[in-house]
């Protein structure tokens, strides 16, 4: 809806993650489900009219960082090679997960006043 250049970023799944390329949507649902991959739209449109020109898309993880990750080599590897580093790094990734839905479901609450500054 925005007059404007649009920039679309997503998730590309690759027969290096080792995932069945038959099933990369499934893939792609994960790494959403787990929080990973947020979805929103910004529409600076919107701050012009008083509201917020954050929406964010996203529902709450309904699957944990982990079980979206370890379906893929490059984390599987990780945990094979040095288990106790991919343990350390697992939980820190979950705890980024967490902040960052936080983080972008408070800003797309925000009032339309509110949403000026983070333009």
């Amino acid at each position: 809806a925005y007059d404007g250049p649009s920039l679309i970023l997503c998730y590309a799944h690759c027969i290096s993650h080792g995932i069945d390329m038959a099933c990369g949507i499934e893939e792609q649902k994960k790494a959403v489900n787990s929080g990973h991959w947020l979805l929103y739209r910004y529409n600076p449109a919107l701050a012009a009219k008083g509201e917020n020109p954050l929406i964010f898309d996203s529902k709450p993880p309904t699957i944990s960082f982990e079980e979206y990750a370890y379906g893929e080599n490059r984390y599987r590897v990780l945990k094979k090679t040095n288990p106790d580093a991919a343990g350390r790094l697992m939980t820190l990734a979950q705890q980024d997960v967490e902040r960052r839905y936080q983080l972008y479901k408070y800003l797309s609450e925000i009032g339309g006043n509110g949403a000026k500054g983070v333009e």
